[in-house]
């Protein structure tokens, strides 16, 4: 029988913590990597006998999940975060998968975008997927990338029918401070590759994220919600500058 590791990083996820482990409840060992929570997290996660918790200091995201990858101790990987939920069909999907015996190395989840406790339809989300479960020996997380990580699968890739659920949005401050977050680091990544930002960057590319998601991937059709979404996806592109240019200064 093929067993699955549940793998989980977590900054200050108190408010998610428990209904993420209770959602794993199938996985044969379930370990949670903490970078230094200043809430309960840590004291929740410990508290069930089936968890293993790590605290790792973060540096970007793909140190931290190639972390967690490290203390893995079985081969099929089942990466969620802490904000995901697996409806039950995608579950049973999940284990008949693993037990089969012709399989892919490594396999994308869709997933269903959650605005507070309703679905986001379009705004560049209808597509939205990516890799969730996959073998530990034929992957890894590319280094050079800070956030927005990509998983190098060496094999065979595929998709599971049925869809994650993902609570991204709680509230406009949360999912700002979030969108703050990863223009930060992707700031730093450009940072590394040598990027100085131009006028092109300030002005075109967020103009260009907005009008791309509220009108050619249909952001409009989401009233209110696709305005909010649209305009701090944007607000990630624009920002990345802003820090990119201080990080130049200070570096000088």
């Amino acid at each position: 029988m093929s067993k699955i590791s549940a793998l989980i990083i977590t900054l200050n996820e108190a408010k998610n913590i428990a209904d993420v482990i209770d959602n794993l409840d199938f996985a044969d060992e379930i370990i949670v990597v903490d970078s230094n929570s200043q809430d309960s997290t840590v004291e929740i996660a410990e508290a069930y006998q089936n968890v293993i918790v790590h605290k790792h200091k973060f540096e970007n995201f793909t140190k931290q999940r190639n972390f967690a990858l490290s203390k893995a101790n079985h081969e099929w990987i089942l990466f969620l975060d802490a904000d995901e939920r697996i409806p039950e069909v995608l579950k049973h999907e999940i284990l008949e998968t693993v037990q089969s015996k012709e399989t892919a190395d490594a396999y994308y989840f869709y997933r269903k975008f959650m605005f507070k406790s309703r679905p986001l339809h379009f705004s560049g989300w209808q597509t939205d997927k990516n890799i969730r479960l996959f073998k530990k020996s034929k992957s890894m997380y590319t280094e050079g990338r800070l956030v927005h990580e990509v998983l190098e699968v060496n094999g065979k890739v595929a998709n599971l029918q049925h869809h994650l659920i993902h609570y991204s949005y709680e509230n406009y401050a949360s999912y700002k401070k979030k969108m703050l977050s990863y223009a930060s680091l992707k700031a730093r990544e450009l940072f590394l590759k040598g990027v100085e930002p131009n006028p092109y960057h300030f002005i075109i590319k967020p103009v260009y994220k907005f009008v791309f998601s509220y009108i050619i991937r249909l952001g409009v059709l989401d009233g209110r919600k696709g305005i909010i979404i649209c305009y701090l996806n944007a607000l990630s592109v624009y920002k990345r500058y802003p820090y990119l240019k201080e990080l130049i200064k200070t570096s000088e």
